[in-house]
Formats: C-alpha cells, structure tokens, sequence
C-alpha cells in the first residue's frame, strides 16, 4: 500500500465509539444465509454478508481428479476460491491469482480437520467458493457459505464452522471490518473455529496488534463466530426444518 496522506483517510472512529457505518466496535454486519440455492450440487449456500455476496457449492464424494492425489485411507479436501472479475469496483483479471490459492489453500485445511474424511477413502470432496460481491471479510464469508454448503450435502462434521475477521482500527479492535476499514486499519485478524470445543482451525494476521490488543480481538472473534454459528444453523432449519443437519451425521 503507498502512502495515504491524513486528509485521505476517512473518520473510521466516531468520538462515541461509533464505526463508519454505525456499528458498536462488537457488532456483526448484517448476515443472511440461504441453504441448497443451487439444485444440481449435491450442497449449496449463498451468504449475503454486509455488501459481499458469495455463493459456494460442494460435489462429492467423488471420483478423485487428479488421479494421483487420491488417498487410500481417507478423502481429500480441494476448495477453489475465486473472486469473479466483476466483484470489485475495479475489474480483476479472471481466474486465479496468488491471493485466490491460499485462501483455497487454507480453507481446504480448516475443512479437512472437521470433516470425518476417513469415512471415504479414495474420493474427494470437493468445494467452490464464488465471491460474486465483495467488501472486506470474503475468506470469511467464503468459508462460512462453504460451510453450510457441506451440511446441505450431508458431509459429516464435527461441527460447523463459522469465521470472522477482527481488526485495529483507530487503535480500536472492532469486529467483522468493513472494506474502508480493512483498508485504513493497522491489522486484520480473520480466524475460524469449531464452536463446540473452541478450537481454532483458521488464524491469519497480517498488520500489528500487542499482545493485549490480539486477546481482545481473539476474544471479540470468538463471541462474535458464535453469533454466526447461530445464523448457519438457522439456514439449515429454514431448509430443512426438524431434519436439518446435526454435527458429525450426514443428512
């Protein structure tokens, strides 16, 4: 990033604690989650989350492609995250750029320490993430979609997984950054979690936090994903209603 003169940088911080959009430092954007969209994947999700706008599908298990990454004792995992050219304000180039292949990458990592893989041996499971609108936070809303993508499929989990970026702003920790904030703020922090035992399967920072500063925003992140978790199961039984998916059972 070059340098932003201070006349640049818009108010993040309101001299009541308020954000750039309103929000308490602990408040979430607005979430909507919508289970089995899409009817020729075996799952499906679509999260409108603040401004973003993505949608995930998951086929499998399956016959493995490549043939050689089959595994004998267990299913592998492979995410492809794509933001489509039009997602931003500024048009991408299509297909997938470095940024793109970690976040596959470390999706596809945070899935396979949840799923129950040895069930299927020699398959795959394989899982697409579209950013179709994006405003700060996709990995997040990817993972979340992608989520509730593989309950709808019947892949069964320990749990599901819900994730959210926490951030330094104004020297403030403020939950789920917004794109202005993301881009003005001095750190991002997005994290997953298994809500059940709390364990961690997704911690990236990039920016600068204290050591006291990165417990609060752990702590921020962590009630915050379990506000989330609440939204992924609602889909779920809007969907399905009494038989909607529990962790670690197939539909």
């Amino acid at each position: 990033m070059g340098s932003i003169g201070a006349k640049d940088v818009p108010v993040l911080i309101t001299a009541d604690g308020r954000r750039i959009d309103g929000r308490k430092a602990d408040e979430l954007r607005p979430l909507a989650i919508t289970a089995g969209p899409l009817k020729q994947a075996d799952g499906s999700a679509f999260v409108e989350w603040g401004a973003n706008k993505v949608m995930a599908a998951v086929y499998g298990p399956r016959e493995v492609h490549p043939r050689h990454l089959q595994q004998n004792n267990k299913a592998i995992v492979q995410c492809r995250y794509n933001m489509a050219a039009f997602s931003v304000d500024e048009r991408k180039r299509p297909g997938l750029d470095r940024r793109s292949q970690e976040i596959s990458k470390v999706i596809a990592e945070a899935f396979e320490s949840v799923i129950f893989v040895e069930e299927y041996p020699r398959t795959s499971i394989d899982v697409y993430i579209e950013v179709l609108q994006a405003n700060a936070g996709t990995r997040c809303a990817g993972l979340v979609a992608a989520s509730v993508a593989l309950a709808d499929a019947g892949i069964p989990m320990v749990d599901l997984v819900p994730a959210v970026a926490v951030g330094k702003v104004a020297d403030s920790i403020v939950l789920d950054l917004k794109k202005e904030e993301d881009n003005y703020g001095s750190a991002d922090l997005p994290m997953a979690l298994v809500p059940q035992s709390g364990r961690l399967v997704l911690l990236q920072m990039e920016g600068h936090m204290t050591r006291e500063e990165l417990h609060r925003a752990l702590d921020l992140g962590v009630g915050g994903c379990r506000k989330i978790y609440e939204v992924m199961r609602e889909a779920l039984r809007t969907r399905y209603g009494a038989d909607a998916p529990s962790p670690g059972v197939a539909a």
